[in-house]
């Protein structure tokens, strides 16, 4: 058995390997290749079927990697009637996973102004579908201690190492009390199943039953508008405000046809959308930080700046957020990135 410390090489050795022993759906482990990259240490992989079919294969090393999670929330997501990849066979100690193939074409490849208001109303069906079915008890709850350890990400990973400012007890307690202020309307919205990355890449364009879902392996009991503006507010993909607004009412319209708890007026609703979304992009924000210093990988720093414009807008529009917009401005024209980028 592989080795936390083995190399890449033997890694794949045991995969392959591992894919030959499996009578009961089996594969042509010599056509392995890769499918996809991943933001974590899992790794993707296409592989041909007999029947001449693909499936795809899930390596996720032990210990920085569980897919436990993974097999819990296909399970859950997958009753409910929303479109998930199934597990054909599994390897838990090694973290190895057989799943069927969802195709290549992610929505962000197939997003256009035509193609958007089908996608998206699809997207949002099976939203609805899926939150209409949650229970309290099947998720780790997103809690008020989860919310802000992500907040913090923006403290320490965008303004520390990628600003390389150290805050003044001052700018601290702003983006304290900025962090209360949005803790406190995130933690009072509905609770329902939350996937935590329901976006353009991890939604699969299908024949049948878009979107294929993808990437929910750290789903949660929490917020109801979390993966809506995860959808709307895509940091890989921007519409304008009026369809985003246009797109967040018939969501609001069909949760409620739906029995989903939304707020019962769409000013409300539009808030809590809101709201939702500034503790997103404040911790995207520290995770892209994160991605390239800690872990070298660069391809996020071009997408920064859509979800700076994101969380700057937003704040704007509330007189609760006029610190932070004051603090974020002065920060970046004190301290731009030196990566050849504006904001």
């Amino acid at each position: 058995m592989s080795s936390p410390s083995s190399s890449p090489d033997r890694r794949l050795s045991d995969l392959q390997t591992w894919l030959d022993t499996l009578a009961a759906t089996p594969v042509v482990s010599s056509t392995l290749r890769p499918a996809s990259a991943d933001a974590s240490f899992r790794s993707y992989f296409r592989v041909d079927t007999p029947d001449g079919g693909t499936a795809i294969v899930m390596d996720a090393p032990p210990p920085q990697e569980d897919v436990r999670p993974f097999i819990h929330v296909a399970g859950l997501f997958g009753a409910t009637g929303v479109t998930v990849p199934k597990i054909l066979a599994q390897d838990i100690e090694r973290g190895f996973l057989l799943l069927t193939d969802l195709g290549s074409t992610t929505y962000l490849h197939q997003l256009t102004a035509g193609s958007a208001p089908k996608l998206y109303m699809d997207a949002i069906d099976a939203l609805v579908l899926l939150q209409a079915q949650s229970r309290p008890d099947a998720l780790p709850e997103y809690d008020r201690a989860l919310l802000l350890r992500e907040l913090e990400l923006f403290r320490e990973w965008y303004i520390g190492k990628h600003l390389g400012v150290t805050l003044t007890d001052e700018q601290n307690a702003v983006l304290t009390k900025t962090f209360d202020a949005i803790l406190a309307n995130n933690l009072a919205q509905p609770q329902v199943y939350v996937h935590r990355d329901y976006h353009s890449r991890n939604l699969m364009v299908l024949p049948t039953g878009n979107p294929g879902i993808l990437d929910f392996q750290d789903a949660v009991y929490g917020p109801i508008t979390y993966d809506l503006v995860s959808l709307l507010r895509d940091a890989y993909i921007q519409w304008d405000e009026e369809l985003v607004l246009d797109w967040a009412i018939r969501y609001w319209e069909k949760a409620r046809r739906a029995g989903l708890p939304v707020a019962p007026d769409i000013d409300s609703f539009y808030r809590d959308f809101e709201w939702m979304g500034l503790q997103r992009h404040l911790k995207v924000l520290g995770i892209f930080a994160r991605l390239y210093h800690r872990d070298g990988k660069d391809a996020y720093l071009k997408d920064m700046p859509l979800v700076m414009d994101y969380t700057l807008k937003t704040a704007r529009r509330y007189v609760a957020f006029t610190p932070l917009v004051r603090l974020i401005e002065k920060l970046e024209q004190d301290h731009a990135p030196k990566f050849g980028y504006t904001f």
